[in-house]
């Protein structure tokens, strides 16, 4: 779902990934989309009021916010944005790009890490 619209969009696509976090296990059960503000294919930025929309259809839903993904027309790595935003959002953020690729990453002491993703199609 996420890849595919990425490789639509010519600008970044974004939003959040909800679920659940057990230990160092994400499990997503939900993908929201939203609107990037910015309307760039280099950066994104979500409206405060959407965030407080999904985070309250969170809350009603009993998930958390447990990711945000966004895509790049280059390679699927955190850029110097994207680090300053991690460190608002200490939780996963999945990069996918417009050709299929994806990667995981997330801020942990300082340092950032990426993380294995498992697909389990439902």
């Amino acid at each position: 779902m996420i890849l595919e619209r990425a490789k639509e969009s010519k600008i970044e696509i974004c939003g959040f990934l909800l679920g659940k976090q057990q230990d160092d296990v994400i499990v997503v059960k939900e993908v929201i989309f939203t609107k990037n503000e910015l309307n760039s294919p280099t950066a994104f930025e979500i409206d405060p009021l959407e965030i407080v929309e999904v985070l309250d259809y969170a809350d009603e839903k009993n998930l958390e916010p447990v990711g945000i993904f966004h895509s790049h027309l280059c390679k699927p790595i955190p850029s110097e944005r994207d680090i300053r935003g991690m460190k608002l959002w200490r939780n996963v953020w999945l990069i996918v790009d417009n050709k299929g690729s994806y990667g995981a990453f997330i801020l942990k002491d300082g340092k950032i890490k990426e993380v294995e993703v498992e697909v389990i199609r439902s």
